[in-house]
């Protein structure tokens, strides 16, 4: 009898590389942010031309595709004649690796660190935190940040900044939501009576059981902070020209999308492909996290 329970008993991680496994969501959206992030890497090897020079005996070329290898223009050039696949990649590395990643840590710090304690301590913290928190939720983000740019001024730096600060509410609300839920858990209250801290009780007993919720609130937000940067570009308030950027790119060849949609596309689809796949790697993550869900 004991054998037999054994032999059935599965470890924790296990259990979730089964999920993990078994999750389309999950698989398709892994593979999709891999090939991504590997083309954002690679963009300084990729891009077959000068991201930022152009011609304009070459400008408004239609695709050439693979016909002259990497050495045409794959995706035709925009209206200055610069070569629109070095820019689309090389905005992927601004938008993505250097944007949107700073933006997640930035915002996913702030976020806990307020969670945490709002959580952990209730009262009049958790009252503060949370009116904060309501008052951040009751505006639209889009709106704060176009505000605070219009202040501070368009540059990369700028937006980096506007971004983190209206990032981190939901991860807070998700935060403390866990840590009420712990507080009065039952190895919180041993921790307590071993004589343990408030310090060393949020580091080594709430935020290991928080975990979770952190990563399927990552995972999800980066494709909201995309969308979010390129709004933003789009607008003129987001990365300064003529540094590439994908909603920059868009709102530069939206004159031209009757006579040249090729300058539009490529970013469009490459922020949309982005977003998706991101949005399916939440699901996926979230799937797989959710004690709830069959193994």
């Amino acid at each position: 009898m004991s054998v037999a329970v054994a032999s059935h008993t599965v470890s924790p991680r296990r259990r979730v590389l089964r999920k993990a496994r078994k999750s389309k969501h999950f698989v398709v959206g892994v593979v999709g942010v891999v090939v991504v992030v590997a083309l954002c890497l690679l963009a300084p090897v990729l891009a077959p031309f000068d991201p930022d020079q152009g011609s304009l005996k070459s400008r408004l070329i239609a695709p050439q595709w693979f016909s002259n290898g990497l050495h045409g223009h794959v995706l035709g050039t925009d209206q200055l004649g610069r070569d629109v696949l070095s820019r689309v990649l090389t905005g992927g590395a601004t938008s993505l690796l250097l944007i949107a990643l700073s933006v997640i840590v930035g915002g996913m710090v702030i976020g806990i660190a307020l969670g945490l304690v709002a959580g952990h301590f209730g009262g009049v913290v958790d009252a503060v935190v949370m009116r904060l928190v309501d008052i951040m939720m009751a505006l639209p983000t889009l709106i704060i940040a176009l505000c605070f740019m219009a202040v501070l001024g368009p540059s990369t730096k700028n937006l980096v900044i506007v971004l983190i600060v209206t990032s981190w509410v939901l991860t807070a609300r998700v935060v403390r939501g866990s840590a009420l839920a712990i507080r009065n858990s039952d190895y919180v209250s041993a921790a307590r009576v071993t004589g343990a801290g408030n310090l060393r009780i949020i580091l080594r007993e709430t935020l290991p059981n928080v975990v979770p919720p952190i990563l399927i609130m990552a995972s999800q937000q980066l494709g909201i902070i995309l969308l979010t940067e390129a709004s933003l570009s789009y607008l003129g308030m987001g990365v300064p020209a003529p540094a590439p950027s994908w909603g920059g790119m868009i709102a530069e060849g939206q004159t031209y999308i009757a006579t040249a949609p090729w300058v539009v596309v490529a970013p469009g689809v490459m922020l949309m492909v982005t977003v998706f796949t991101f949005n399916l790697l939440g699901d996926g993550t979230r799937d797989i996290l959710d004690s709830r869900s069959a193994v």
